[in-house]
C-alpha cells in the first residue's frame, strides 16, 4: 500500500516568489523524506549547477486528494544542507527561537481577489460595477462573486487542521479574505503558506485565479493587505508594552526597513487613502485604521491585547513579516525589561 505526499515549497521568482509543487508515491508507515527539485525552473539556482534539496517542515492531511495523502511544506536547503536565498523560513526560526520567552502570537488576515478571464470575478466585461460599498461582509448574488470556492476553501484548511479562524467578504467585487492564527511566528507563517496554497488549488478547480496582488484594480478600490496582528505574553498582561511596541515599529529607521519588506507594489497600496496610512510615514493610533499600526478600542478599555499592523501586503512573506515584527518589538520589549 501507499500514500501520496504533496511536496510545496517557495521559489525564487522576483520581487514575489511563488508556491510550487509535485507528488511524491511513498509506501506506508514510511518517514517523510528530503527530496529535490530542478532549481533552474524556479528561479532559484543555475543549469550548470541545478540541484536543490526540499527538507519537510510541517505536514498535514491533504483535504482534496483524502485517505492519507498529505501536504509537506518544504524548507529549501543547497546540497550541502545550508539554507537557500530564498529560504526565508530559516531566517525567521533563528529570531523565534532567540525571543521564545516572550511567547508571541500573530493572527494574519489574508486578503485575495478572484479573477476569470482578466477581470475581477463579479466585474461585468469592458466596465466597472457599482463602487465599493454594499460589498463587504456582504450578501446576494448581486454583490458576493466566489462564495463556492471561499467555502470549500474554509473547508478544506479545517480539514488540514491548520489554524484558520474565520473568513469575510471584502470591499471589492471578487476580494475575500481568511484569518490564521492565533499562533506563534513560524507556526502562523507555515500555515499561511498551506492555506495559500490550498486557495489556488481550489479556485483551480472553478477555473478562477486566487491573487495576493496589492492593488489588483486601479483607481478608487481598495487594495489588498495581510494586517498583522501581535502581541507578547507582557502585551497580553498590560497597556506599557503595548505602547513599547507601537513607539519601536516608528523608531529610527524601522518603518522604512518594515515597509521595504512588506510587499511589492506597496506605494500604490498604502496612499493615505483607502483605509491606510502613507508608506512614508508612520502613525499609530486607537481604532484608527488609518494609521500605519492600530491599537483596538477593547485593548485600551482591557488595558492590554494585541495591535495591528496595517501595512502589510497581501503579497508579502509570513515568514519575512513575523520575523521583522519579532525582531522590532521582542528587542524593545526586552530593553525596556517588559517581557
Amino acid at each position: 500500500m501507499t500514500f501520496k505526499a504533496e511536496y510545496i515549497w517557495i521559489d525564487g521568482t522576483e520581487p514575489t516568489a511563488k508556491l510550487r509543487s509535485k507528488t511524491r508515491i511513498l509506501a506506508d508507515g514510511a518517514d517523510i523524506p528530503l527530496w529535490g527539485f530542478d532549481g533552474s525552473s524556479t528561479n532559484q539556482a543555475g543549469g550548470h549547477s541545478s540541484d536543490l534539496v526540499l527538507k519537510p517542515v510541517f505536514t498535514c492531511p491533504d483535504p482534496i486528494r483524502g485517505g492519507d495523502s498529505v501536504l509537506v511544506l518544504c524548507e529549501v536547503l543547497h546540497p550541502d544542507m545550508t539554507p537557500h536565498a530564498s529560504n526565508t523560513r530559516a531566517l525567521l526560526t533563528e529570531v523565534a527561537e532567540r525571543y521564545a520567552d516572550q511567547d508571541s502570537w500573530f493572527g494574519i488576515e489574508q486578503e485575495y481577489t478572484f479573477f476569470k478571464e482578466g477581470r475581477p470575478l463579479g466585474f461585468p466585461l469592458g466596465g466597472f460595477p457599482a463602487p465599493q460599498g454594499g460589498y463587504y461582509c456582504g450578501v446576494g448574488a448581486d454583490e458576493v462573486f466566489g462564495r463556492d470556492i471561499v467555502e470549500l476553501h474554509l473547508d478544506r484548511c479545517l480539514a488540514a487542521g491548520l489554524k484558520i479562524s474565520g473568513i469575510n467578504a471584502e470591499v471589492m467585487p471578487g476580494q475575500w479574505e481568511f484569518q490564521i492564527g492565533p499562533a506563534g511566528p513560524v507556526e502562523v507563517a507555515d500555515h499561511m503558506w498551506v492555506a495559500r496554497w490550498l486557495l489556488y488549488r481550489t479556485a483551480e478547480e472553478f477555473d478562477v485565479a486566487a491573487t495576493l496582488d496589492a492593488k489588483p484594480v486601479k483607481g478608487d478600490w481598495n487594495g489588498a493587505g495581510a494586517h498583522t496582528n501581535f502581541s507578547t505574553r507582557a502585551m497580553r498582561e498590560g497597556y506599557e508594552p503595548i505602547i513599547t511596541a507601537c513607539e519601536a515599529l516608528g523608531e529610527g529607521d524601522k518603518p522604512l526597513e518594515h515597509v521595504k519588506n512588506y510587499g511589492h507594489g506597496i506605494e500604490d497600496r498604502l496612499t493615505g487613502h483607502h483605509e491606510t496610512a502613507p508608506w512614508d510615514k508612520y502613525s499609530y493610533g486607537v481604532s484608527d485604521r488609518g494609521a500605519s499600526v492600530r491599537i483596538p478600542w477593547q485593548v485600551e478599555v482591557d488595558r492590554k491585547g494585541y495591535i495591528e499592523d496595517r501595512r502589510p501586503n497581501a503579497n508579502v512573506d509570513p515568514y519575512v513579516v513575523t520575523r521583522l515584527i519579532v525582531d522590532t518589538c521582542c528587542s524593545a520589549l526586552e530593553k525596556a525589561g517588559q517581557v
